[in-house]
């Protein structure tokens, strides 16, 4: 268990938090969610004491340890990759390295060998003769293969880097952990890895994610950061959104009964209780569920931008034929002989653990980079509009917001374009900030209006939720399933490529898989595919 106690954070005249109190019990997962800036790292930052608190205690059992997602990956650049997992059990590590110290000495006095004996049984007691065997299966878990184990960390690459540490962080059974974005960098196979370790992690976890498929599997509470403080709610992110909608539609249908409104909740609850997998996790937040008094369910005060794609007009049949397209960068290759057809109307997700694949094939078919061989053609209709992962270059002069709009826009009177900014949240004085000084989330946001002005029949869209808040995911979530044009696009965001997608590509430098007409959990689930990517990424 972990509680805060009266937490406040201030810096300057800012207020983050005020009087936060909040209890993290064992046995649960704890989904930490609120708007971008609104303080989710920073909490966690206070639970875990790397920072202070302008006021207020937090309380941790005597004994009991934490353990926390570090980020800075070049920390332990000088480490060999297994001693790095096993630094995350602080005390374990420095009886081994006391210990190690000891026996290292040339000429031991009878002190040291009473000392030395005394290492041993605490070592014995926490478990430390297993302790490179479970680190070696973690990392393996994770992806690091046996042959990197030895290595120091800086002969690792970035993504490498970052399972290491999340092995660190799960390292020895901590009694409290805390992950701040744990899924960034892992490939789908272990993303579900770590779903099913934190569904059979009996001790208290709390976890930042903007992934919503990865907050409905692990979490049984949402701790909702808003106006400085911290409400906790029973149930997933899915249970959290939908309810919170519902109790809010409630307050504002005056005319309805109290009975039905109450009747309404109790039967959203029974389908939410009645819909949990069989995982300890599911298990644990459906009893919790049909616990739960519909005076518990509260409307939520977060807003939702508005994000709606239309076509100027229709395309042809011919969308895009890609024949034989070959491209390496720097000596490697990206893809080679790729062939692909895209039809009229198809939502095609390109996926994969190689991003840089993805990036390179969107950047072609753009006329950003030139193919080593092969062709692409685009249907003469066809009207694209483009989301690059990297949109600096769109953001450097100082124009404000409403005036770098109004370049991309055929109507530039001021109602307007302030009525677009509105949409995705862009109120007031924010509409005259220069575009340099912009947030990421922000940059993001006017980069989809840039493409709704587009009015496009054809949208491509390399990692379009970086950077954006889970009320904002969940918007361009709807605005793509409704848009009715074709779509090409790469997300590590899970529910949005199995919501959107109807056709899943995997490519990689050894070759693709290519198929049509299903979701992207039955295709992660069919054996057949199974036995084809594992011949891609062996």
């Amino acid at each position: 268990m972990i509680s805060a106690q009266g937490i406040s954070l201030q810096y300057g005249q800012r207020k983050l938090f005020s009087d936060v109190n909040i209890v993290f019990s064992p046995g649960n997962c704890y989904g930490l969610i609120g708007a971008n800036g609104s303080g989710k790292s920073t909490f966690l930052k206070i639970l875990s004491g790397e920072i202070d608190s302008t006021a207020g205690t937090v309380v941790v059992p005597p004994g009991k340890r934490i353990s926390v997602l570090k980020q800075d990956q070049f920390a332990f650049d000088e480490y060999p990759v297994l001693t790095t997992v096993i630094t995350g059990h602080k005390k374990l590590y420095d009886i081994m390295t006391a210990k190690d110290a000891i026996y290292a000495k040339t000429v031991a006095s009878e002190e040291d060998g009473m000392r030395a004996s005394e290492l041993e049984a605490e070592f014995a007691d926490l478990g430390g003769w297993n302790a490179e065997s479970d680190a070696g299966k973690l990392l393996t878990d994770l992806g690091i293969p046996e042959d990197l184990h030895a290595l120091p960390m800086k002969q690792l690459e970035a993504g490498e880097k970052v399972r290491v540490l999340l092995a660190q962080a799960l390292f020895g059974s901590p009694d409290i952990l805390l992950l701040d974005e744990p899924t960034n960098h892992l490939d789908v196979e272990t993303c579900l890895w770590l779903e099913e370790f934190l569904c059979d992690f009996e001790n208290t976890a709390v976890v930042v994610s903007h992934d919503r498929h990865f907050l409905d599997k692990v979490c049984t509470h949402i701790a909702d950061i808003d106006f400085g403080k911290i409400q906790l709610y029973t149930g997933n992110f899915a249970f959290w959104q939908e309810a919170s909608q519902l109790a809010l539609r409630q307050r504002s249908e005056t005319n309805k009964k109290v009975e039905e409104k109450r009747k309404e909740l109790q039967e959203f609850i029974a389908r939410f209780s009645a819909n949990a997998s069989k995982s300890r996790q599911a298990t644990s937040r459906k009893k919790i569920l049909q616990k739960l008094n519909v005076e518990d369910v509260q409307p939520s005060s977060r807003k939702y931008p508005y994000i709606h794609f239309e076509q100027e007009r229709e395309a042809g049949n011919d969308i895009l034929t890609i024949d034989n397209l070959s491209k390496s960068t720097d000596g490697q290759v990206m893809f080679s002989r790729l062939n692909l057809t895209i039809e009229k109307g198809e939502k095609v997700a390109l996926v994969g653990s190689h991003n840089l694949v993805k990036t390179t094939l969107f950047q072609m078919l753009m006329g950003e980079a030139a193919a080593e061989s092969g062709s692409f053609k685009w249907g003469i209709s066809t009207r694209r509009a483009y989301f690059p992962k990297d949109n600096a270059a769109y953001f450097q002069g100082n124009l404000s917001v409403a005036n770098w709009l109004r370049q991309y826009s055929k109507e530039t009177g001021e109602e307007f374009i302030r009525g677009m900014l509105g949409r995705m949240l862009f109120s007031g004085e924010e509409s005259l900030k220069p575009v340099n000084v912009l947030s990421g989330g922000e940059r993001v946001k006017c980069m989809l209006l840039r493409m709704t002005l587009a009015q496009p029949n054809v949208i491509i869209l390399d990692e379009p939720t970086n950077h954006l808040d889970l009320e904002a995911i969940i918007s361009l979530n709807k605005g793509l399933e409704r848009f009715r044009g074709t779509i090409l696009f790469s997300s590590h965001d899970h529910q949005l490529v199995q919501t959107v997608a109807n056709r899943i590509v995997e490519i990689t430098p050894r070759g693709y898989v290519d198929r049509a007409g299903l979701t992207f959990d039955e295709y992660l689930s069919d054996e057949r595919i199974k036995e084809q990517r594992r011949q891609l990424y062996s």
